[in-house]
């Protein structure tokens, strides 16, 4: 049974009215990384990637783009570690201080995420979940989340998937509160921003693991 709370009309309220004045409030901050983003290297200063949020259903998430233009194409694809020599100067600086996510509040107002919620992942990665993984799905995925408070992207990634269904069962707007608490105080830190040696989606499952009962995920 899906926690009421998840679509409930305090969600909603708390994410107009937070999304709504960080948007405003961060507007300046956007716009000046941006146009540094654009000055240093070539390329669009937005970078779009197609994302599955709720219900499976699609949609182009925002964000600042950290990394050279084409670089999902190049070395490792689309696992990023710290050091990758394809993230940029300022963008390993965006990245640091969440900055490079400030876009997500478009798609917080336009009712394809939500502030707390499953981090949305790529359509091969959900091809992968298993019936169990794919109740991550019930709710709009989030600018930050309990997994994103608990290890982030150090987490492997099947234990990054059980803290998203633990918040799915737990939701309520005081959680919500603390999450969003604890994620200011980690823009500060960086804990968690790389995969290291145990975190993350791996691309290539070992021999003998079924596409099914594989677990993945990306920033």
């Amino acid at each position: 049974m899906t926690n009421p709370y998840l679509h409930s009309r305090r969600k909603r309220a708390l994410d107009l009215a937070v999304a709504g004045t960080l948007a405003v409030v961060s507007a300046p901050v956007v716009a000046l990384a941006a146009a540094i983003v654009r000055l240093e290297s070539h390329g669009h200063p937005i970078y779009r990637q197609r994302r599955v949020g709720y219900r499976g259903h699609q949609f182009e998430v925002y964000k600042l783009r950290t990394m050279v233009s084409g670089a999902e194409h190049m070395g490792a694809g689309l696992a990023i570690d710290e050091g990758d020599s394809r993230i940029t100067r300022v963008g390993a600086l965006l990245r640091r201080t969440s900055i490079d996510e400030l876009p997500n509040l478009v798609n917080v107002l336009r009712g394809e995420m939500s502030l707390v919620g499953p981090r949305p992942t790529l359509q091969v990665q959900v091809d992968r979940y298993t019936d169990r993984q794919r109740r991550r799905l019930d709710a709009r995925p989030g600018l930050t989340g309990w997994a994103q408070v608990n290890g982030r992207a150090s987490l492997p990634w099947p234990e990054r998937i059980e803290l998203d269904i633990w918040y799915l069962e737990h939701a309520s707007l005081r959680l919500d509160l603390r999450i969003l608490v604890l994620s200011a105080r980690m823009a500060i830190t960086g804990h968690g921003l790389y995969r290291g040696e145990t975190g993350g989606w791996q691309s290539n499952p070992p021999a003998g693991d079924s596409p099914r009962s594989s677990a993945g995920g990306s920033e």
